[in-house]
């Protein structure tokens, strides 16, 4: 049983865990899109250097079409990959596409020169598995899927001895193109795994396991600067009386006051918000995809309690109070210094307001 896990660990998920591949997956695909958009430049540029030679040379004629529609192809995709998200199963698509279409021109090469072992096919077995990260049980299907094309289309074409070696090599270099596969797969699905690590260290707030400043800037930021996105609602929150707090208690008691509504906030917003704390006793919550100021008000009353029911001192007459800044965005902002600004300013006049602890920028 530990040997078939292993295999199909290798086959499914590049070698590790189900949980893992996926977190990693994204990485993946974004490093594919970017490896076969400048493959197929290349591609682009040789498939053109071949079609100019064809007008050109009587030995390259008759494949004058095959090269200019290759050609045409080629800056298609490269077009469509300037359209297209980095992670798109589209893109993903493509890049098979491409692929089987590069194993069919090595088909028709061969049949140019049937006297010949294939060489162009056998090299696509091998090179292409290499730069192609994916479950290798999907490359493992398109290598066996396009040397079966191969061999029953050039079966009858080709002389008979030609044929059986082709068919020998095939065959064995379609198991190698495999192998290759899951051992490239395998060690590039670590570094993503690795990189991702040091990603979340350098993100990560350590006292409180949200994100720290840095990582709160920048995925604001890339909101703000979609184009796509015009709607959103920024939370600036910090703790009532926090220096008190530090001086009376001592700040062991003041860094628990600051896990425990990092542990709060963590748990409230779980389907995709930007959460973090900003430094010292100030949290950032972003919402994106909603302007509702009536939604912002019953989250922010709801952080408000919870904070005062589960966020304790030793001292039990007295209690933690957050105060909560709220900065509607509608597509005015383009940086996060701009929105932080009307936040901050809602977040004073919260602290001014001991009724509800929290208050809407109005302009």
């Amino acid at each position: 049983m530990k040997v078939l896990q292993i295999v199909r660990n290798y086959f499914f998920y590049c070698g590790i865990e189900k949980d893992e591949y996926n977190a990693v997956k994204k990485d993946a695909y974004v490093s594919n899109f970017e490896v076969w958009r400048v493959l197929h430049f290349l591609m682009a540029a040789v498939f053109g250097a071949l079609f100019i030679s064809s007008l050109r040379y009587d030995l390259m004629k008759a494949n004058t079409w095959l090269y200019l529609s290759a050609f045409v192809y080629s800056l298609l995709v490269i077009y469509l990959f300037f359209v297209l998200k980095k992670d798109s199963i589209i893109a993903q698509f493509l890049i098979y596409l491409s692929m089987s279409l590069l194993f069919l021109f090595g088909c028709v090469l061969s049949l140019k020169r049937p006297e010949i072992p294939a060489v162009a096919f056998i090299a696509f077995l091998l090179i292409t598995p290499m730069i192609m990260i994916d479950k290798p049980f999907f490359m493992a299907i398109e290598l066996s899927a396009a040397s079966a094309v191969f061999l029953l289309w050039t079966h009858g074409v080709k002389p008979h001895d030609v044929w059986v070696i082709d068919l020998g090599n095939v065959i064995s270099f379609t198991f190698v193109g495999i192998f290759l596969n899951v051992i490239a797969n395998s060690l590039r699905i670590r570094e993503f795994i690795l990189s991702r690590k040091i990603r979340i260290q350098k993100d990560t707030d350590d006292l409180t396991g949200l994100k720290n400043k840095g990582a709160l800037t920048r995925e604001i930021n890339q909101f703000l600067q979609d184009q796509s996105k015009g709607k959103g609602l920024l939370f600036m929150m910090d703790v009532d009386r926090f220096k008190s707090i530090n001086d009376r208690y001592g700040h062991d008691v003041g860094d628990e006051v600051i896990r425990r509504l990092g542990g709060i906030l963590g748990e409230m917003f779980t389907h995709g918000e930007v959460v973090g704390r900003f430094g010292g006793d100030e949290f950032i919550t972003f919402i994106g995809n909603t302007d509702d100021q009536e939604t912002a008000c019953r989250l922010a009353g709801e952080i408000v309690r919870r904070v005062s029911e589960k966020v304790t001192l030793p001292d039990s007459s007295q209690s933690v109070s957050l105060s909560i800044g709220i900065a509607v965005y509608n597509g005015a902002e383009h940086n996060y210094s701009e929105i932080f600004k009307k936040a901050d300013i809602a977040l004073y006049e919260a602290k001014a307001d001991p009724e509800t602890r929290y208050h809407i920028y109005q302009g």
